[in-house]
C-alpha cells in the first residue's frame, strides 16, 4: 500500500502557514510570474523563501506552479525565473509546457519536475514518456476514472508517482485547457487569467428575434449549463488508496485560510484513520461529511472517478456557493496581558459566540469577552478587515487557531 501525501494549495504565506499547521503534507503555491492563478495573491520573493522555510521546519514540502502554456515571449523570462527558484530551493516545480520543462532540467535539475493536469496527461504511454524525460510525478487529466488511474500504476515504473484531484472547484474544459475566457474577455486562461465565463448566467437567442431572449432551463435568470459541483472524495479514501495514488491534491490556490484549514484537517484525518484502522474511518464517516461542509462550496460530485459523469454532477439553476461559517481571522502570539492578536477578517462583537478551529479537530465554541485595538482602546465591536486587534475569549489560544461564526445557511 502507498501512503498517499495530502497535497493543499496556499495563495499566501498566511495560508501556506495554515496549511502546514492543518496537516498538509506538502503545499503548493505560485511565485508572481507563471502559474494559472493570475489573480491569486501569490507569493513575493521574500514569502516565498519565508514559506519553504516554514514548511521545511515543520517537514512539509513545497511545490511551485510555473504551469501556463508559454509564448515565445516568455521564454527568456522564465529562463531567469527558474535560475531566482534555483537558489530558493522549493521541492518541485509543477509544469505543462514542454518548452518550460526543458528550461527547468537545464537550469535547475536538482529540483523534482511534476507535469501539470494542463498537460492532458490521461494514459500510461504519456507517463511513460514523462518519466523517460525525467519527470518524478504526473499529475492525471480530470476525466480518469479510477480504473484507467489503476492501470496506468501497473504500467509505470515503481518509482514514478501519481497525483490526483480529489477535492475543489472541477473544470468545464478538458484537462482544463479552456478558450472561453480567451475569446470572451480576452483574458487567457492558459496564461492564468481566466474569468471563469463557465459560471455565468446564459441564455439563447433566436436570430430573427433580436434582443429576445429565451431561458434554455426554468429559472427566468438564464442557464448555467457549464456549471459543474465542487469533486469531493472524502467517503472513498480507500478507493483512491487502491488505486495507487501517491498525492491526493486539494484544488483551491484562491481560497482562503478558513477554507484551506478545514479541508486540510478533514482529509488529514481522514486518511489517517483510515490508515490505521478501516473500520475507524467508517465510524467517523458522519464528521468528515459535516465537516467538509463546513466551508464555502458548491455542491459536491465524485467527477470521473466512477465513470462519465452524469446530469446530476451539473448545476442547472444557480451558479451560488453555500456558506455555513465565516471566517473572522488566525490567531497570533499573545501579549504580556494574556490577549490574543488577530488580523481581523470580518466583523464580530463583544459578548458574541464564536468557535475556535483547532488543527487536531476540536472547535470549540467561545464568548468573545474583551477587544482592543493596537493601542489598548477597549472596543465593542471589530468593523474593519485586516485590522490588528488583541482579543480575549476566556480560554488559552495557540498560533494558528482559526476563528470562525457559524451562520444560517446562505447561498452566495
Amino acid at each position: 500500500m502507498r501512503i498517499p501525501e495530502l497535497l493543499v494549495p496556499a495563495s499566501s504565506l498566511e495560508v501556506l502557514q495554515v496549511a502546514v499547521i492543518f496537516g498538509a503534507d506538502a503545499v503548493y503555491i505560485g511565485g508572481e510570474a507563471f502559474g494559472l492563478r493570475a489573480k491569486a495573491k501569490n507569493f513575493s520573493k521574500a514569502d516565498m523563501v519565508e514559506g519553504i522555510r516554514f514548511a521545511h521546519e515543520h517537514g512539509v514540502k513545497v511545490y511551485v506552479t510555473a504551469n501556463i502554456l508559454a509564448h515565445n515571449q516568455d521564454l527568456e523570462g522564465v529562463r531567469e525565473y527558474f535560475e531566482e527558484l534555483k537558489k530558493i530551493g522549493p521541492d518541485a516545480l509543477i509544469i505543462s509546457d514542454p518548452g518550460v520543462y526543458q528550461i527547468a532540467k537545464e537550469v535547475c535539475p536538482e529540483i523534482e519536475r511534476h507535469i501539470s493536469t494542463q498537460a492532458n496527461n490521461t494514459n500510461y504511454g504519456t507517463y511513460q514518456f514523462w518519466y523517460q524525460m525525467g519527470a518524478k510525478r504526473v499529475v492525471t487529466a480530470r476525466e480518469l476514472s479510477l480504473e484507467e488511474i489503476r492501470e496506468i500504476r501497473n504500467r509505470i515504473p515503481d518509482d514514478m508517482e501519481i497525483e490526483t484531484f480529489i477535492h475543489g472547484a472541477m473544470c468545464i474544459s478538458y484537462s482544463g485547457r479552456c478558450l472561453l475566457s480567451n475569446y470572451l474577455t480576452g483574458r487567457d486562461s492558459n496564461q492564468g487569467a481566466c474569468t471563469h465565463p463557465c459560471r455565468w448566467k446564459y441564455s439563447i437567442m433566436e436570430e430573427s428575434r433580436p434582443g429576445e431572449y429565451f431561458p434554455v432551463y426554468e429559472n427566468e435568470r438564464g442557464t448555467f449549463i457549464f456549471n459543474s459541483k465542487d469533486l469531493c472524495m472524502i467517503e472513498h479514501i480507500p478507493d483512491l488508496i487502491d488505486a495507487g495514488i501517491d498525492s491526493f491534491k486539494i484544488e483551491g490556490r484562491m481560497k482562503t485560510a478558513l477554507y484551506v484549514a478545514t479541508v486540510a484537517r478533514t482529509y488529514r484525518k481522514a486518511i489517517d484513520d483510515y490508515l490505521k484502522d478501516p473500520a475507524l474511518y467508517q465510524k467517523n464517516m458522519p464528521w468528515y461529511q459535516e465537516q467538509i461542509s463546513n466551508c464555502t462550496y458548491r455542491q459536491f460530485t465524485t467527477g470521473f472517478f466512477y465513470g462519465k459523469p452524469t446530469q446530476e454532477a451539473q448545476i442547472y439553476d444557480n451558479n451560488t456557493y453555500i456558506k455555513e461559517y465565516t471566517y473572522l481571522g488566525i490567531v497570533g502570539e499573545a501579549n504580556e496581558e494574556g490577549k490574543y492578536c488577530i488580523s481581523q477578517r470580518n466583523k464580530f462583537s463583544v459578548g458574541e459566540q464564536i468557535e475556535v478551529m483547532k488543527p487536531n479537530g476540536d472547535n470549540i465554541e467561545v464568548t468573545v469577552k474583551s477587544i482592543q485595538d493596537e493601542e489598548g482602546n477597549q472596543m465593542e465591536s471589530a468593523p474593519h478587515p485586516k485590522q490588528i486587534l488583541y482579543i480575549d475569549l476566556g480560554i488559552k489560544l495557540d498560533r494558528y487557531d482559526i476563528l470562525r461564526r457559524k451562520e444560517p445557511v446562505t447561498e452566495l
